[in-house]
């Protein structure tokens, strides 16, 4: 098996925003990398050569995942309270201004952040639930869908195939 080299390798899931944070700020930096897409049932030799000790990358916990019926309503209510306090809270911080991007038009860090949580979202809409939900939060999904049409965050959002 022939290996492309790059200097920087991102090992990541297309959930993990962990791996989601570390490759946007690679590309805001101009830093060149290659991004190894993990199977975390088949792992590669690679990742377990970098990472013998635990021979996993680091795991993004989605709570929703494993609830069911009224306790998965539950949670996707309580998280849709949290992102209205959190829409006020921005509301009063960045009173006309587009939260996750700098005066000069980059991603902020907290763009970043949301980012690597919230931008694939279709993804999980399908895969698990409508975890957010535009009704009660169309705040918060006009910024978020403002930052999934930026150049840079869209060469790393995945394929929604």
């Amino acid at each position: 098996m022939e290996q492309k080299q790059s200097e920087v390798v991102v090992f990541g899931t297309w959930a993990s925003s962990f791996s989601g944070r570390v490759e946007i700020a690679l590309k805001l930096k101009g830093i060149p990398n290659e991004f190894v897409e993990e199977d975390l049932s088949n792992k590669s030799e690679l990742l377990l050569h970098y990472n013998p000790v635990h021979k996993k990358i680091i795991p993004t916990i989605y709570t929703i995942n494993g609830s069911k019926g009224q306790e998965r309503e539950k949670v996707i209510e309580e998280f849709s309270e949290l992102l209205k306090v959190f829409e006020e809270g921005i509301q009063r911080d960045f009173p006309g201004k587009p939260p996750f991007f700098n005066d000069d038009g980059n991603v902020s860090f907290l763009g970043i952040e949301v980012n690597s949580y919230a931008c694939s979202y279709p993804a999980l809409h399908e895969a698990i639930a409508v975890i957010i939900s535009p009704e009660k939060n169309s705040t918060f999904m006009s910024w978020v869908n403002s930052l999934r049409e930026c150049p840079l965050i869209k060469e790393t959002l995945p394929d929604h195939d």
